[in-house]
């Protein structure tokens, strides 16, 4: 990455944040407006709290506007649309259903696959440009040759690849449903310059590069990589972890539903994802208490949930969906590279949270404490829920890979320590239970962190 990270609208660069805000919400209205008239789910939302369109002129009084969607009400509007009108695209669709040019659905982990990612001709020109600026950002060039590993198809991600062939880059998109062994000899017969997939999948290829084409990862040769779809990055020592065993640098980037289009910065540490594209949508200015589902006031630091508000969006705008990711918002300037945009860092998902005693329990946040202790462990761990979340009944359970140099002697000791940092940090008091080194499944797509014994 060359200098500061910066917004995909030049213009946007030598604005203020109070005349980015005025942009936003010269183009609210209209979005407002284009979803109450031609979407019914819009149309019953807003009548049910008592809304009309004209009332949402300002970011403040869309920040006041209840939560209109949920996954789940998501996947409602899915069943009906289907039912009712014959296609997968959901009650919210509000162009033509011959207009939609794109589509991809969520990848399911939560429950049924949703069509989130459908997109017009329109949405699709929107959209390229921001997805080609963010791979720029990190150093993605014309003529890279960039290995795309993701479930393909009719997946969300697909829309990523648009935006490496607007730069010029050549994806060389593979489904990781294809293996390993087909991933590793096509970057090594391609000799290909970066690697975008999810952090499981790039420390699954570390692993089984040296059985499969005799070399490390380091080996290939990457300039990059740019990394998605697990909240990684947030936990100290795994990020420095992947760029040691590939010799490059590892970005973080998200897009949820195609909208807060972010991108790490190539600081040392971590200061989150910088919301480069505020043209697309609200989704660093509005933000929920999970528990309450009360407005979250934006100050430096903040946590709440994320809502997501689409601005310019034509098949399948969003309008105040909680979307499940819980974040701390930062407004102040980034320390690693001056941008002075929002940036926010993942601290989990609203459907992983667990209460245990009554204290809200983020996996990531376990995982971190893990972290601290690689590599007398590996990293590598379950959380086993004996009955659905959220409620756990204590203690909580955790299945945990112990180095490979750790003797058994030396576990229960190893055991008290783990119990205490978690009871120290998270007021938690695990049972631990102890298991070899490589014991626990790895995935190429996303590695679980469940183990759900009640399924």
């Amino acid at each position: 990455m060359e200098g500061k990270v910066t917004y995909s609208l030049p213009e946007l660069n030598s604005m203020s944040m109070e005349e980015i805000r005025a942009m936003q919400e010269r183009l609210l209205p209209g979005q407002m407006k284009y979803c109450y008239e031609n979407s019914p789910f819009y149309k019953k939302k807003f009548d049910e709290v008592g809304a009309r369109p004209e009332d949402i002129m300002t970011l403040d009084a869309l920040h006041r506007l209840p939560i209109l969607m949920t996954k789940d009400e998501e996947r409602k509007s899915y069943q009906e649309a289907l039912e009712k009108l014959g296609h997968p695209f959901g009650m919210h669709l509000c162009a033509p259903e011959e207009d939609v040019f794109l589509t991809g659905t969520t990848s399911g982990t939560t429950g049924i696959p949703t069509f989130t990612y459908t997109f017009t001709k329109a949405d699709l020109e929107l959209l390229t440009p921001v997805f080609g600026h963010h791979f720029s950002l990190c150093g993605v060039k014309r003529g890279d040759r960039v290995l795309f590993c993701f479930a393909l198809g009719i997946y969300a991600t697909t829309m990523g690849l648009w935006g490496l062939r607007h730069i010029g880059a050549l994806p060389i998109d593979i489904d990781v449903r294809a293996g390993s062994q087909l991933i590793l000899k096509f970057a090594e017969s391609t000799r290909a310059s970066w690697l975008v997939c999810t952090p499981s999948l790039a420390q699954y290829l570390a692993d089984k590069a040296p059985s499969i084409i005799q070399k490390d990862v380091k080996d290939l040769g990457l300039k990059g990589l740019k990394l998605t779809g697990e909240p990684w990055a947030t936990i100290p020592g795994v990020k420095k972890k992947i760029e040691e065993r590939y010799g490059c640098c590892a970005f973080d980037f998200t897009a949820p539903a195609g909208h807060a289009v972010s991108v790490s910065c190539d600081s040392e540490e971590y200061y989150g994802l910088h919301g480069i594209a505020p043209h697309l949508c609200t989704s660093f200015q509005d933000f929920i208490d999970p528990g309450t589902r009360e407005p979250v006031e934006v100050t430096d630091g903040a946590v709440g949930e994320m809502v997501i508000t689409s601005l310019q969006r034509k098949a399948c705008p969003l309008v105040k969906y909680a979307y499940g990711d819980i974040v701390q918002i930062f407004t102040k300037e980034c320390p690693g590279c001056g941008f002075k945009g929002p940036r926010i860092k993942f601290i989990g998902r609203a459907d992983d949270m667990l209460i245990v005693k009554g204290v809200n329990v983020y996996p990531s946040a376990i995982k971190e404490v893990m972290a601290s202790f690689v590599p007398r462990v590996t990293g590598e761990m379950r959380i086993v829920l004996d009955q659905p979340p959220p409620r756990v009944v204590p203690p909580i359970r955790l299945k945990i890979e112990h180095g490979p140099q750790v003797r058994n002697p030396e576990l229960d000791g190893l055991a008290e320590e783990i119990s205490r940092a978690l009871h120290n940090w998270l007021k938690i008091r695990p049972v631990i239970e102890w298991v070899g080194p490589g014991s626990l499944e790895r995935s190429p797509r996303k590695t679980p962190i469940f183990e759900r014994n009640y399924e």
